[in-house]
């Protein structure tokens, strides 16, 4: 039981600081794969709140994901994530509405990688 209970602090750990090359899975997360040049799933929709990504570059070239409002502004972004790496990146709080995510590594989004958040 104790080992369980601190499997749950090493991931809750992990979750609140954003992120850790290499990282599982955490439980409720929602998985998002970084290719050239796109991500999949290329829209998700997820409630209000405290929202955790784990990224998975599947890529043969670094990737990020970077979360803007529909006036353009950046909201959060993830660290820059190396070919074969995993990451996990929490945003805090998000609010209601419809957000584009994207890589901006230069010309990724140009060449479509971008998609679209909605938060209900």
């Amino acid at each position: 039981m104790k080992a369980l209970a601190a499997a749950f602090a090493v991931v809750a750990v992990l979750a609140g600081c954003g992120g850790g090359g290499g990282a599982t899975q955490p439980a409720g997360s929602i998985k998002v794969t970084l290719t050239e040049f796109k991500f999949d799933p290329s829209t998700i929709s997820v409630p209000s709140g405290k929202v955790v990504f784990y990224l998975v570059n599947a890529g043969t070239t670094s990737h990020d994901l970077i979360i803007r409002d529909s006036s353009n502004n950046r909201v959060d972004g993830s660290e820059l994530i190396s070919a074969g790496d995993t990451f996990v990146f929490t945003v805090t709080s998000i609010q209601t509405g419809t957000y584009t995510y994207f890589c901006d590594q230069s010309g990724h989004e140009a060449s479509g990688m971008k998609g679209t958040l909605t938060i209900t």
